[in-house]
């Protein structure tokens, strides 16, 4: 049984042309390999996708046509990156999205990849598990826990912030198995993550958008939250029914 602060971990990040993983393209990634004691390894390198990066996209990473000009194309990174993370742990923030990125990138390339299969921990569902932060976003979380800032938002910067974010995250966990036991299971979020309910109490949303979001390929986590409402409503109204004896006249 390991305990959390003898295991090795890599936390990944990757900064891409935008955010669907089947039809966008990775254009920066950086990768750091550590302990709970100290920064083991590390490699980041810029990518050129081959194709043009949306101004939305740009926006939010500042990494330009011009930066990513003459780099190294994905396959040439792709090799030495999955050696790089061999069957380590990996951490990310909503570290599904980077997985299915680099997948994606690997089947175009035709590169031999297990990383769907490696053990990963996102902090993202830490965070929510945690519920003490207003937001769960990475800048809302280092905030919280007083993290020094790492510069512009870039892969690097955001993995070097992540692995602090993840140590106080971990901090009810003594073992790593422990943790990923209990992220096994679904974690009840407070509010609506995304869409025009975003921020909402779940109790607040309209019953016809719930049954909507359902059928919808959320994860685990925003799909239990909203059985928990739908039940609780159900619930409510069998009372109600219960309660009033002439409520089938209305």
């Amino acid at each position: 049984m390991n305990l959390l602060s003898h295991d090795v971990f890599v936390c990944i990040d990757c900064e891409a042309t935008g955010l669907d993983t089947e039809s966008d393209r990775v254009i920066e990634i950086a990768a750091v390999k550590f302990t709970f004691q100290e920064i083991l390894d590390s490699m980041e390198s810029l990518i050129d996708p081959g194709c043009t990066i949306s101004a939305a996209s740009q926006e939010i990473h500042h990494i330009s046509q011009d930066m990513v000009q003459n780099k190294p194309k994905v396959q040439e990174i792709l090799p030495a990156l999955l050696k790089f993370i061999d069957k380590h742990i990996l951490v990310g923030h909503g570290i599904g999205f980077d997985i299915a990125l680099l997948t994606e990138e690997a089947k175009r390339a035709q590169i031999p990849s297990s990383l769907p299969s490696l053990i990963s921990i996102d902090t993202l569902r830490l965070a929510r598990l945690y519920g003490e932060s207003p937001s769960n976003s990475l800048e809302q979380l280092r905030k919280h826990f007083n993290i020094e800032p790492e510069g512009a938002h870039r892969a690097m910067s955001d993995v070097i912030v992540n692995i602090e974010i993840f140590k106080h995250l971990s901090s009810p966990f003594k073992t790593t198995k422990e943790l990923l036991t209990r992220l096994e299971k679904p974690i009840q979020i407070k509010t609506m993550p995304l869409g025009k309910y975003k921020g909402r109490r779940f109790d607040e949303i309209p019953l016809e958008y719930l049954h909507w979001a359902l059928k919808k390929d959320f994860d685990q986590d925003l799909r239990f939250s909203i059985e928990v409402e739908l039940r609780k409503r159900k619930r409510g109204k069998s009372f109600e029914q219960a309660a009033n004896p002439f409520s089938s006249l209305f």
